[in-house]
């Protein structure tokens, strides 16, 4: 294969994974509490040094393969979306841009999430999914009265988050959670936050990336002409 095809390659596998995450992103513009994700991109050799630091013994192959762009990492935007007043007495909000409801979901787990547009379920306090929200205490909560200051509350730094489903998340490091003993300071009872997602912004980048793996594209498609050209003329010279 032609080295040249090698980032062209990788740059097209790239961009539709940025179109994946971006479709994504786009798709939930009107979910409740919804953080929108990016892709950080570096090159192959940066991927084998690290890969190094972690033990592994990584082999080179040649300077143009060992620097191809890669995708290096996915992150979550810690970015605050709207609030939005409802007055629904089981809708709520957080204040900080790094604290999280607590929600049992249906094998046991403990997960979070910032969608605070709760229901009720047989007079307990549930997500939209059905699952139970908790208390500071991880036991769910009766809806009576004084029932929203028994809402639990936590404190998490994003890069200790992964992404499950849609719009909860599970920590990589449980003792990286800081747990409120009160939820006065940080909860806004009778409004909702909404997603973090400019609509307008991620359709740009949408189309970006669709344009930048049609030029990925192309460019291959030439060095592929350009090298059948190459074999037609050495094969008619013999």
């Amino acid at each position: 294969m032609n080295q040249g095809t090698y980032p062209l390659a990788a740059a097209m596998i790239n961009q539709l994974n940025r179109v994946d995450t971006i479709a994504n992103n786009l798709a939930n513009t009107n979910t409740n509490g919804f953080k929108q994700e990016g892709l950080s991109e570096g090159t192959f050799n940066h991927y084998l040094e690290r890969s190094a630091k972690e033990g592994f013994n990584p082999t080179a192959i040649n300077t143009v393969t060992n620097n191809i762009p890669k995708l290096d990492d996915k992150y979550i935007s810690s970015e605050k979306g709207a609030m939005v007043l409802t007055g629904n007495e089981l809708d709520f909000a957080l204040k900080t841009k790094d604290s999280f409801f607590k929600v049992q979901v249906e094998n046991g787990d403990i997960q979070y999430t910032r969608d605070g547009a709760f229901k009720s379920l047989n007079g307990m306090l549930v997500d939209s999914r059905g699952n139970n929200i908790l208390g500071s205490d991880n036991e769910p909560i009766a809806i009576e009265d004084n029932f929203a200051e028994l809402i639990g509350v936590v404190k998490i730094d994003y890069e200790n988050l992964e992404k499950v489903g849609s719009n909860n998340y599970k920590v990589k490091d449980i003792f990286g959670i800081e747990f409120i003993e009160g939820n006065q300071d940080h909860v806004v009872q009778g409004s909702v936050e909404k997603s973090n997602v400019n609509g307008v912004a991620t359709m740009v980048a949408l189309i970006d990336a669709h344009r930048r793996f049609e030029q990925a594209q192309k460019a291959v498609t030439s060095i592929d002409t350009v090298n059948r050209s190459a074999i037609e003329k050495v094969g008619s010279a013999r």
